[in-house]
Order: C-alpha cells, then sequence, then structure tokens
C-alpha cells in the first residue's frame, strides 16, 4: 500500500507545495509545530532515510538545503531546524521547521493550528523564495 506520501506525489492527496523536482517534494507539514513547517522527500518510497541509495540520500539533503534556505527567507526566525524521526510516515522524510528557540521543535506538545489561508500564503511566499534559490 502507498505511503501518504505516495498519494500526495501523486496528486490523490493535496498538498502545499513549496518545491518540486523530478527526484523530490517539499510541502507544508498540515501538524506543523512552528509556521513553515516543511517535510521534504525523495519521490521514491523508502520507509528508512539510512535505507536510501547514496545519491538519492545526497540529493535529498542537498534539495533539503536549498528549502531551508528558501525557509528563512520567507518565514521570520532565527534559525532552519532540522530533524528526522521516521517514525509517523512509513516514507523517508526531513522536517525543516523554522524556530526562534529549541522548544519550538518539540514533537511532545500539540501541533499549532493553522488556517487554509494561512497555509497557502506560507506557502507562496516560500515557493517564490525557493524560485530565487534556484536562480542564483
Amino acid at each position: 500500500m502507498a505511503s501518504i506520501f505516495s498519494r500526495i506525489i501523486a496528486g490523490e492527496i493535496p498538498c502545499h507545495k513549496i518545491a518540486e523536482n523530478e527526484d523530490y517534494l517539499a510541502f507544508l507539514d498540515i501538524n506543523p509545530r512552528a509556521e513553515g513547517h516543511t517535510l521534504v522527500i525523495p519521490k521514491q518510497e523508502v520507509d528508512y532515510i539510512f535505507d536510501l541509495e547514496d545519491a538519492t540520500y545526497a540529493g535529498l539533503w542537498a534539495f533539503s538545503r536549498k528549502v531551508a534556505t528558501a525557509l528563512e527567507k520567507a518565514v521570520p526566525c532565527k534559525r532552519i531546524g532540522i530533524t528526522v524521526i521516521g517514525l509517523e510516515v512509513p516514507h523517508a522524510h526531513v522536517h525543516l521547521i523554522p524556530i526562534n528557540r529549541v522548544a519550538d521543535i518539540n514533537f511532545e506538545r500539540p501541533p499549532i493550528q493553522l488556517s487554509q489561508e494561512t497555509f497557502a500564503a506560507i506557502a507562496k511566499r516560500a515557493a517564490a523564495a525557493f524560485e530565487e534559490v534556484e536562480r542564483k
């Protein structure tokens, strides 16, 4: 059975897309820990990040770096926190979370609530910033 992320890649489930290329996709987390919380995934469905082939693993981090650079431009924050947990969805993914303090990346606290309009506005700003990053 395809993971929820594979269904997002296939267009069966909508997402607030930040960036996409042939091999990777970045979109806003629907249960964010902070505004701009983004998931970056390889399009190849592999459960555990350390089971990715070397080229896919390296490409995931390179793509994540570009997305993080865009997020810093789109969402006010001190840093972009990074975490890989891998228990929630059986599809390798990186969490990029705009943070101002360590507590902003705490997965034990409830997610913040955002309207669809807020999600859309963040995605639009981040996608535009990603396009700038890509042009450089």
